[in-house]
């Protein structure tokens, strides 16, 4: 597993608690850090970060591209996901779209439901071609 994978999956694990815990993603990593669990990869403050910063942005795009489906009804980890990719397809600098939806796949492959790979790959396809 790259260095990168691991980054987006810990960034994915912030924004996931965030959502669940009902609270700001910094207090999220504001806790974590104070148990020494914080973003400490670059990658993945970068990644949380922006997802902050676009967190408006996201949405809209995810809503807009994803077809019948409202963000609270998405299940958590594929909400939480879809804004991490989303990010990194609109705004990451160096990271080609075809590998950042690769990338949300796998990891919907792996933390989520059966049919949130295709799901998953769907949305991202879409924003990716706007």
């Amino acid at each position: 597993m790259g260095a990168r994978h691991k980054a987006r999956k810990r960034a994915l694990d912030i924004l996931f608690e965030a959502d669940q815990r009902g609270e700001p993603i910094d207090v999220v990593v504001a806790d974590r850090s104070a148990r020494g669990d914080g973003a400490a990869n670059p990658y993945t403050a970068t990644l949380v970060s922006g997802v902050v910063d676009h967190a408006t942005e996201i949405d809209e795009l995810i809503e807009a591209n994803a077809i019948d489906w409202s963000l609270d009804r998405m299940p958590a980890v594929d909400r939480a996901l879809l804004r991490l990719a989303t990010f990194e397809l609109r705004w990451g600098v160096d990271i080609a779209p075809a590998i950042a939806i690769d990338e949300a796949v796998d990891l919907a492959k792996e933390l989520s439901t059966d049919d949130s790979p295709a799901f998953v790959n769907g949305v991202l396809g879409r924003i990716a071609t706007r």
